[in-house]
């Protein structure tokens, strides 16, 4: 039984790589400093952010909102990460296990809004 939105799986994994995200950012060059390890910062903490908000919400149609919201902020987190191993800014082993994490986010996050919308809709 939930609690509370820290007791969802998808608040819990995008925490963790919203903490990735900032451990491997310091990795980023010092003169990108405000360029896209500030972006990545920016839209890893809109994930579980999001999420807790919408969870938070007086009503179902708030709290898919929410996610919606929480699943554009990690596509943009994916697409940075990508740009950041392609600029050579992050290693591929870094890279390679932040996307996986971030892609594991997607798939929480497309299937809590999927069952959310069917228990909208009822029988």
């Amino acid at each position: 039984m939930l609690r509370n939105y820290r007791d969802l799986t998808a608040w819990q994994k995008a925490c963790q790589v919203c903490l990735d995200v900032y451990r491997i950012s310091r990795k980023l060059p010092a003169s990108e400093k405000y360029g896209l390890p500030s972006q990545m910062r920016r839209a890893a903490v809109s994930v579980p952010s999001n999420i807790a908000e919408g969870y938070s919400r007086s009503s179902t149609g708030d709290y898919i909102r929410g996610l919606r919201i929480a699943y554009a902020s990690n596509s943009e987190l994916e697409t940075q990460v990508m740009l950041a191993r392609d600029l050579c800014y992050l290693s591929a082993d870094d890279a390679d296990k932040l996307l996986i994490s971030v892609q594991e986010v997607e798939r929480i996050l497309k299937a809590l809004t999927k069952s959310l919308a069917r228990i909208q809709a009822g029988p």
